[in-house]
């Protein structure tokens, strides 16, 4: 096996996250072998045609999670948060000692993961988003006390097929789903709302779309390319007592500063309900 090669790699539950993950993976060719499971065999069929992957659904076997989890060195569970438990007792008696269980799971601790699958099993908890599925996704990764510094540098490398990964203590896992886990949504918002004001002016549906989405775009790129401070490029933007200059103080009127942080409070909040089985 190649330097660069993943051990063999289990999906369970490969709907949006973890069907974006599958994506990444994937795209990097660096997966040697994964098997993903889903409900539905329509499901399971679309993604049987993606390279090296084998797909199995739980309608045209029952099993098929255990399947999936006895033959992986890497198990990724991303079913809901309120099937976790259950999942994990199926699985527990086909996992090999050294096999590393990762959690895809809003809300679900490591301590209830390794109560469940018991001694031998290195758990690590996971949020990943969404753009993993094309190589931009922000991972924020927590290795709990079963998982050895190899296992966790696996674990990170393989979320780094998908994007950039950010290591940290379990404590801030929730914190993090807030900013990085629901941010596209957030992204996708303004767009929204940016589009609809370009059309409120005259645009086109097709233009209004494409100014909106580009400026976006064309925005991350630009701050990516340069390495610049956020704040530092959007002064360069804002002429004095300029078109942008005044468009901004509407903003800042607006207290956005107040109206994210309520935002991701409100969504931290959500995440400690969902950890209580709320």
């Amino acid at each position: 096996m190649a330097n660069d090669t993943l051990p063999s790699i289990a999906i369970l539950g490969a709907g949006s996250m973890g069907g974006a993950i599958l994506q990444g993976l994937v795209r990097s060719g660096q997966a040697s072998q994964v098997t993903v499971t889903n409900r539905t065999s329509a499901k399971a069929a679309a993604l049987s045609e993606l390279t090296g992957v084998t797909s199995l659904s739980l309608e045209a076997d029952p099993t098929a999670n255990v399947t999936a989890a006895a033959s992986a060195d890497v198990i990724l569970v991303g079913v809901k948060p309120v099937l976790v438990p259950e999942l994990l007792r199926e699985i527990a008696p086909v996992l090999r000692p050294g096999t590393v269980l990762v959690s895809l799971a809003a809300g679900v601790t490591i301590d209830t993961f390794e109560e469940i699958v018991g001694e031998g099993i290195a758990v690590l908890r996971s949020m990943p988003n969404t753009p993993a599925v094309v190589g931009k996704a922000v991972t924020g990764v927590s290795a709990g006390p079963s998982a050895s510094s190899a296992e966790a540098a696996l674990v990170r490398r393989l979320f780094e097929t998908c994007g950039a990964v950010i290591e940290l203590p379990e404590a801030q896992i929730d914190a993090l789903s807030t900013i990085s886990g629901s941010g596209p949504a957030y992204v996708f918002l303004l767009i929204e709302d940016l589009t609809e004001a370009a059309r409120g002016k005259g645009f086109s549906d097709a233009d209004a779309r494409l100014m909106a989405e580009q400026t976006f775009i064309g925005a991350a790129a630009l701050l990516a390319a340069t390495g610049e401070d956020p704040a530092e490029l959007r002064r360069r933007v804002t002429s004095p007592k300029g078109t942008t200059e005044r468009a901004i103080a509407v903003l800042q009127g607006a207290h956005l500063d107040g109206v994210f942080a309520e935002a991701t409070d409100a969504a931290l909040a959500r995440a400690k309900e969902m950890a209580a089985g709320a």
